[in-house]
């Protein structure tokens, strides 16, 4: 756990804002997971989409972890960075032929979402290795915007298209080595994850997917996001998990891999986005507290209505107050939080967003031409500059430079 003044060091010594994530603590999350899960044969996919920093790559890669990768250019990162093709998953949705060529290319199993894709496949790649997505046909999570399962989603195959799916792997000769299904980010039901394993394992027989390796189960591991919100009992839940999956094998008639894929569990609660306050504006009924940072640099509150936790951290005893914290971008919804109760901003003060570690950086952007933030990492002790924001004049001229 950071310290209230490591991050105040942090500031002082990189700046602000910044992007500051605890490797400690990732390191604990990925670990607890095979506390909870005690499957012997149990392997961890870290969903990069959920934050590409390099040392937190590096630091994962390290301790054995695999990655679950949505687009080409995260497989090729993946790869430089030195993860073995064997503990890479590709899991991409709407794919163009050039991107599916790509990545077939580097050997990475694929994860195929789609009976047009997978006839393609047949078609083009007979003989492959591959993994099927299913739609479990369980929808949670905690926003419809992250639900990845039931009617409306576009992810994965029908469960009720098994039959047609058979049809065209035999045709193609693949190899399915895999099924995989994923429910939606934030589940907020265990019943959830338990139905939505079984109605994916409902459609398995020996004679349908006779090369199976692993089961894949998604990500979706909810964090707790406000201070008093109660934090899922994952060891009755991995329990559970177990014995359904234990119980799929016997009937299977041998010991599968069981994969997951955690992204926000992994890494949200290491982040933090450190930003100092530069302007107190009384507006009538609000007080707002406008800082050196804006919604595309953490826009989960704008895009899902999300709270994301602020600490002041320079006056953290200071009577208390109702602030509108905004950012510095030329849009009304620029807010981090509204009506919030803090203890008194001053100019000056630098303030931590908590949880900033899952879909903040990798979600972000330069509207207004405003440079992303630096990045830092503390591990073992440490703080360690990772990456230097781009100044508003590298920024320009990356922009000119790339219309040449």
């Amino acid at each position: 756990m950071i310290s209230n003044k490591v991050m105040l060091e942090a500031a002082e010594k990189f700046g602000t804002p910044l992007f500051l994530y605890d490797i400690d603590k990732i390191r604990e999350c990925y670990n607890s997971l095979f506390k909870f899960i005690p499957y012997k044969g149990l392997k961890i996919h870290y969903a990069l989409k959920a934050n590409y920093n390099i040392a937190i790559l590096k630091a994962l890669r390290d301790i054995g972890c695999g990655l679950d990768t949505v687009s080409p250019g995260e497989v090729a990162l993946a790869l430089q960075l030195g993860f073995k093709k064997e503990d890479i998953i590709y899991t991409a949705n709407n794919m163009t032929d050039a991107e599916f060529a790509e990545v077939a290319a580097t050997g990475v199993v694929m994860n195929i979402g789609e009976l047009s894709r997978l006839e393609k496949t047949a078609r083009n790649y007979p003989g492959s290795r591959i993994c099927l997505r299913f739609n479990p046909d369980v929808k949670d999570g905690d926003n419809e915007k992250t639900m990845t399962a039931g009617d409306l989603t576009k992810f994965g195959i029908l469960l009720d298209d098994v039959e047609k799916v058979v049809e065209i792997v035999r045709k193609g000769d693949l190899h399915v080595v895999g099924l995989h299904e994923h429910t939606g980010s934030g589940l907020q039901k265990a019943e959830s994850v338990y139905q939505s394993m079984k109605n994916l394992m409902n459609i398995v027989t020996k004679e349908r997917f006779p090369e199976l390796e692993f089961l894949d189960f998604g990500g979706g591991f909810k964090v707790p996001y406000m201070p008093d919100e109660k934090r899922i009992d994952y060891v009755v839940m991995g329990r559970e998990i177990v014995s359904i999956f234990e119980d799929f094998c016997k009937k299977y008639g041998r010991d599968l891999k069981m994969y997951f894929e955690p992204g926000k569990y992994m890494v949200a609660e290491a982040g933090h986005l450190l930003v100092e306050v530069n302007t107190i504006k009384k507006n009538r009924s609000r007080i707002i507290a406008g800082c050196n940072s804006g919604f595309p640099q953490l826009i989960r509150p704008v895009m899902y209505g999300a709270y994301h936790h602020i600490v002041n951290l320079s006056n953290p005893d200071g009577e208390l107050q109702k602030y509108d914290i905004c950012g510095n971008i030329c849009e009304t919804g620029d807010r981090f939080a509204e009506e919030r109760m803090m203890p008194e901003i001053r100019e000056y003060d630098i303030l931590e967003i908590q949880n900033a570690g899952a879909y903040c950086y990798s979600m972000g952007g330069v509207y207004n031409l405003r440079p992303m933030p630096s990045e830092a990492v503390y591990a073992d002790g440490e703080l360690k500059l990772v990456r230097k924001a781009q100044s508003n004049a590298e920024l320009a001229s990356e922009i000119i430079a790339s219309a040449l």
